[in-house]
C-alpha cells in the first residue's frame, strides 16, 4: 500500500487538471448518454446494437458493468500516467509543469558473469550494488579454486558456478598449426611469442555430449547485464562460449552485454591483436557482438611498455581504421563520443592501475626486482560497468 502511494504520490501537481477532465469527460458521456438513448428510441438500428448494449441484461446490472469497466479503464490511465514525474516550473504558475517520462528501477540489477579468477576478484566489488551476481568459471577450471580464492575476501551477493558437470578439455590452434592447451602455458614460453590463436576446440574427456548446468542457463536468462571478462580472451571468456547451450542463451537474452577487453596482449595468444580483433573473435564464437566494450584509455609510460615489451605484450589499442562510426553521448562530464567496431559500441576511459610487484632482472634473470606492471582496477572497472547500466542504448 505505501508503495502505491508512493508512486500516485507523482501526480500530485495533476491533481486539479485530473478532476477537470474526469469532470469533463463524465459531462461528455452524460451528453452521449441522451443522444444515445434518443437514437435509439427513434431510429431503427441493426441488431447488433442490441448486443453492444447488452440489452438482453437487466437495466440495473447493465449500468453496473458500464461503470466496472469505466473504473478498471480509468484506474489503469491514472496507474500509466504515474509513471510520469511531473514537476512545476519554478516561478511560474501552477499550471505550467513539465512532464518527464522516466523507468523505474526499483531493484538492483542482476549480473551474470564469465571470467576467469582474477577477472572475476576485480568484479567482486560490484555484489554492493546488485540483487546477485553469477560467477560462471571457465569450462575447463574447478570450481573448487574460485571458492578458495574468495574466501580470502568478503563477497556479498556473489556466487559461482560451473557451466558444465563434466569435466571439458579445451585446446588452441595456433596460427602454425600446433595444437596446445592452457596448461601448457604458452604465455610464458618465448617458442611461442609471436603466435596466436586461429581456433578453439571443446572436446568432453567422457567423449559424452555437451551438458549445461541450470544454474548457468538460469543466471544468463535472469541477468539484467551480462559481463565478459576482465581475463584472458582465449581462456577465460571463448571457451564457455563454445557450450551450444550457454551459446543460444546468450543469444536469446535482451541484457545488456558488456566486454572488458584486456589491456595488453598476451604472447602466444592474442599476439598483434586489437580491440577489432578482439570483438571479432566473440562474434565469431558467441555469435553475438557485445552492446559495450569498455577499453583502458589510460597512457602506457615508456618504463612500463619496455617491460611489457620484453614479455611480448604490447598495449591493446582501437585501431582508427576498425571505426564503423562514432556515437555522441553525453554523461555527468558533458558531451562525449564513442566509437562502434563490429557493430559494439566501444567506451574508452581509464580503467587500469598501476601496481609494484617483483620479476626477473631484464639484464640479470638470476636476480629480482620490483616493477610497475598494470591491472584492471576493482572501482574503476566497477564504476564504469555501473555507468554503462544507467546507460540508454
Amino acid at each position: 500500500m505505501l508503495s502505491i502511494r508512493r508512486r500516485l504520490a507523482t501526480l500530485a501537481h495533476l491533481i486539479k487538471p485530473l478532476a477537470l477532465a474526469f469532470v469533463g469527460v463524465a459531462i461528455l458521456a452524460l451528453g452521449l448518454g441522451y443522444i444515445l438513448a434518443e437514437l435509439y428510441q427513434t431510429l431503427k438500428l441493426p441488431n447488433i446494437f442490441y448486443y453492444l448494449t447488452l440489452q438482453f441484461i437487466p437495466q440495473f446490472w447493465r449500468g453496473a458493468l458500464f461503470l466496472a469497466a469505466g473504473v478498471g479503464t480509468l484506474t489503469a490511465g491514472i496507474w500509466t500516467l504515474s509513471d510520469k514525474v511531473v514537476i512545476p516550473i519554478v516561478g511560474q504558475s501552477q499550471t505550467e509543469e513539465v512532464l518527464l517520462d522516466y523507468r523505474r528501477t526499483d531493484r538492483a540489477p542482476r549480473l551474470a558473469v564469465l571470467s576467469g579468477g582474477p577477472g572475476m576478484l576485480v568484479l567482486a566489488s560490484l555484489g554492493r550494488n546488485v540483487e546477485a551476481m553469477t560467477c560462471i568459471t571457465p569450462v575447463q577450471d574447478p570450481v573448487e579454486y574460485y571458492y578458495r580464492a574468495s574466501s580470502m575476501f568478503q563477497f556479498e551477493k556473489v556466487v559461482f558456478v560451473v557451466p558444465t558437470p563434466q569435466p571439458i578439455q579445451v585446446t588452441f590452434v595456433l596460427d602454425n598449426g600446433e595444437r596446445v592447451r592452457p596448461s601448457d602455458r604458452i604465455t610464458h614460453n618465448e617458442q611461442y611469442a609471436d603466435r596466436s590463436v586461429v581456433d578453439v576446440q571443446l572436446d568432453s574427456l567422457n567423449g559424452d555430449v555437451l551438458h549445461v548446468t541450470r544454474q548457468t542457463v538460469d543466471a544468463i536468462t535472469s541477468a539484467d547485464a551480462i559481463i565478459l571478462g576482465p581475463g584472458s580472451l582465449f581462456e577465460s571468456i571463448i571457451p564457455n562460449l563454445l557450450i551450444p547451450e550457454v551459446r543460444q542463451a546468450l543469444a536469446n537474452s535482451r541484457a545488456k552485454k558488456i566486454y572488458i577487453c584486456s589491456i595488453m596482449t598476451e604472447p602466444g595468444l592474442t599476439s598483434g591483436f586489437t580491440v577489432g580483433d578482439h570483438v571479432r573473435q566473440i562474434v565469431r564464437y558467441g555469435g553475438f557482438a557485445p552492446d559495450y566494450v569498455l577499453v583502458n584509455a589510460q597512457r602506457v609510460d615508456a618504463e612500463v611498455q619496455r617491460i611489457y615489451a620484453a614479455a611480448h605484450q604490447m598495449p591493446v589499442y582501437l585501431a582508427p581504421e576498425e571505426y564503423e562510426e562514432t556515437i555522441v553521448q553525453g554523461n555527468d562530464r558533458g558531451a562525449g563520443s564513442d566509437v562502434v567496431v563490429e557493430g559494439a559500441v566501444v567506451v574508452e576511459t581509464d580503467l587500469a592501475t598501476a601496481v609494484v610487484q617483483m620479476t626477473a632482472s631484464l639484464e640479470d634473470p638470476g636476480k629480482s626486482r620490483t616493477v610497475r606492471v598494470l591491472r584492471h582496477d576493482p572501482d574503476k572497472v566497477s564504476a564504469a560497468i555501473q555507468a554503462l547500466l544507467r546507460r540508454g542504448r
